[in-house]
């Protein structure tokens, strides 16, 4: 969130589908989504393909050497999946990317 706030935008932590969803109708297609693959609480894969069916931009975040999620986030919609390391190195500039419309 940190990045998202430093980056300018307003950001809204979601901790379930169901939440998501409701987010997703009330911002409708003009919605960007940040998706951390390892959430707890949620399926991250099913995260990404939920914001991409919308209409939504999807960045997912995840382990770097988790390739076998990698590749199913990307499948599930997801623009890029970036690695944690990269979201704390260059997270404003990677959320500002990101809203530019240049990911």
């Amino acid at each position: 969130m940190v990045a998202v706030e430093r980056a300018g935008a307003i950001g809204h932590t979601l901790r379930s589908l169901d939440q998501l969803a409701d987010r997703l109708v009330v911002r409708a297609a003009a919605s960007t989504v940040i998706v951390d693959l390892a959430g707890r609480e949620f399926d991250g894969v099913a995260a990404v393909r939920l914001a991409a069916s919308s209409g939504a931009t999807v960045l997912a975040i995840g382990q770097h050497e988790d390739t076998e999620l990698r590749r199913r986030a990307l499948a599930a919609g997801a623009r890029r999946v970036l690695s944690y390391n990269k979201l704390y190195a260059d997270g404003p500039q990677v959320v500002a990317t990101l809203l530019a419309g240049r990911y």
